[in-house]
């Protein structure tokens, strides 16, 4: 079973919870998870940039911050928070819509989450296929040739 609450913190963009669920259910199902409680926080810059400062030391905003709070063989509990004012500040670069966008950093919360890690390139290139697969289950497919910046 999963629970997954969503917390609207912005007025950049309007959310589309459902899909932002769906997106959170389809990675936590391929990963093999049967029980998730996941916490989606959309806020905006000057709240991520604190969290960035607070918890990786960097004093700027950024797109998307995960934090896995408990993880067990089939089970996890985590935190995705995203940027929507980043998401809207990013997407023309890429010509797609910032819910895309937004979307696009939900997914790869998610995947950091559920063990993926993007830190050597070998990593990253997997990332980002796993980024391209969920993405095209919402009919998109990702403008950018490098994926999420980290």
């Amino acid at each position: 079973m999963f629970t997954i609450d969503i917390a609207d913190q912005q007025s950049d963009l309007p959310l589309d919870e459902q899909r932002l669920k769906d997106a959170v259910q389809a990675i936590l199902a391929e990963a093999s998870i049967a029980e998730a409680q996941i916490s989606i926080a959309v806020v905006d810059d000057p709240t991520i940039r604190g969290l960035h400062r607070k918890y990786l030391k960097v004093d700027e905003p950024t797109d998307v911050l995960s934090f896995v709070l408990d993880r067990g063989e089939s089970s996890l509990e985590g935190e995705v928070i995203v940027s929507a004012e980043t998401a809207r500040a990013a997407a023309p670069r890429y010509s797609w819509p910032a819910e895309d966008e937004l979307l696009l950093y939900v997914v790869h919360g998610m995947l950091h989450l559920v063990g993926y890690d993007d830190t050597t390139e070998e990593e990253r290139n997997e990332m980002r296929r796993q980024e391209r697969a969920h993405l095209s289950r919402f009919g998109l497919k990702e403008r950018r040739k490098e994926g999420i910046r980290d």
